[in-house]
């Protein structure tokens, strides 16, 4: 993850929303296994902030590369901060 943040400056527009994206499909995993564990909480932020990552993909590719390294840079504090709480994650989430 950190190091697609700090390449995020020297490639084109197509692969930065690339990035966002995979960063958008990160924090959605991080929020539904948020509901697993019961934190309904950070599930909400962190699916919010990756809808809005997804909605406006293409215009944060094409705006400042320093404002979208910030971005990645909160999604990534967002997940790491969970990741710390939580360091053994799901494998399955059915139940038998």
């Amino acid at each position: 993850m950190e190091e697609n943040i700090s390449i995020i400056k020297s490639v084109g527009i197509d692969e930065r929303e690339e990035i966002i994206v995979d960063f958008a499909r990160w924090l959605e995993t991080a929020s539904k296994e948020a509901l697993v564990y019961g934190e309904g909480k950070f599930a909400m932020m962190s699916a919010s902030m990756a809808e809005a990552m997804r909605v406006n993909a293409d215009e944060l590719a094409r705006d400042n590369p320093e404002k979208t390294e910030r971005v990645l840079q909160q999604a990534s504090a967002m997940m790491a901060h969970f990741k710390a709480a939580y360091p053994y994650r799901v494998i399955s989430r059915s139940v038998q």
